[in-house]
């Protein structure tokens, strides 16, 4: 019985350890790169570390990566450094108000998305809860009164068949008892002397 919580706690410490792991080498690259005077943006510092974008914003990390950003765009005494071959420029108000702009387009573009998918699903969802379509439906009940009418006179015909043979078998039973009844006088007309 213990095997079950002890595996459950060993995958808990495993994703506490991955999780500070990946915290850790997001804090480093963000000062990695301000240190390199490269821009910090989300997408830089979550490839360079290795780690999802999401992690970047959630509470301990967004506010490393803002101050970074704000201490790279104060302006300092440091002599402007010269760019080496792969280097990225440094982040300008015009490059930020493209990345706004690029970004407010993506989401107008998965909202769009969102609500085609939403609409796509209220349909299904009402087709489903609709049921068949109304002339399937009358087909159905029509076929339904046929077999209804055919199988009530198979009824009749059989009960008329039924009636026939009760008044047959009663004409039989008749005979029978005739049949009798003469069978006896015969013979009794043959055993007297």
């Amino acid at each position: 019985m213990t095997a079950a919580p002890d595996r459950t706690a060993g995958l808990r410490a495993a994703r506490a350890h991955d999780s500070a792991d990946k915290r850790r080498r997001a804090l480093a690259t963000i000062h990695a790169l301000e240190a390199a005077g490269s821009p910090i943006t989300v997408s830089a510092v979550a490839n360079a570390a290795g780690v999802s974008t999401w992690l970047l914003y959630t509470d301990g990390l967004r506010e490393h990566l803002d101050a970074a950003r704000r201490r790279q765009s104060q302006p300092t005494s440091r002599p402007a450094r010269t760019a080496a071959p792969g280097d990225h420029a440094p982040v300008t108000p015009a490059g930020l108000r493209t990345d706004l702009a690029l970004a407010r387009d993506q989401i107008r573009r998965l909202r769009a998305e969102h609500e085609t998918l939403l609409h796509r699903l209220r349909l299904q969802l009402g087709a489903e809860i609709d049921g068949p379509d109304p002339a399937g439906l009358i087909t159905r009940v029509a076929d339904l009164e046929s077999l209804t009418r055919q199988l009530l006179a198979e009824r009749d015909a059989r009960t008329t068949e039924a009636d026939h043979a009760q008044r047959r078998i009663h004409e039989l039973e008749d005979d029978l008892s005739a049949a009798r009844d003469s069978l006896r006088r015969v013979i009794k007309d043959h055993n007297r002397p």
